[in-house]
């Protein structure tokens, strides 16, 4: 089983291809892609390359266990959970930049 993984261009998130097609931060809302699926995994690739807005997307080995998405990879498992750091900044915590449904962050 098999999932894709990239990043947000703008903020560098880390983002799964969903179920509907669309790229989210959570990893249990991954589309699990079987070995019977590839045209279609291929496709989706191909598909959200021309869109600009993910980079370095990567196909992730998975397994389905406890009613969950868990990857093989120390890596992604990494990534999927977070920064092992805090993200703070004078106690205050700060989050990503969320993109837009037209893509468009305010700077």
């Amino acid at each position: 089983m098999e999932i894709l993984t990239g990043n947000e261009l703008i903020s560098g998130a880390t983002v799964y291809l969903s179920t509907s097609g669309a790229w989210v931060p959570d990893l249990q809302a991954a589309r699990i892609f079987g070995k019977e699926e590839v045209a279609d995994r291929d496709a989706a690739i191909a598909a959200s390359k021309a869109t600009g807005r993910i980079v370095g997307i990567e196909i992730e080995e998975v397994l389905s266990e406890a009613g969950g998405i868990t990857p093989k990879r120390l890596r992604e498992r990494i990534r999927a959970a977070g920064p092992t750091a805090p993200l703070t900044l004078n106690g205050a915590i700060y989050d990503r930049q969320h993109l837009s449904e037209d893509g468009h962050v305010s700077i």
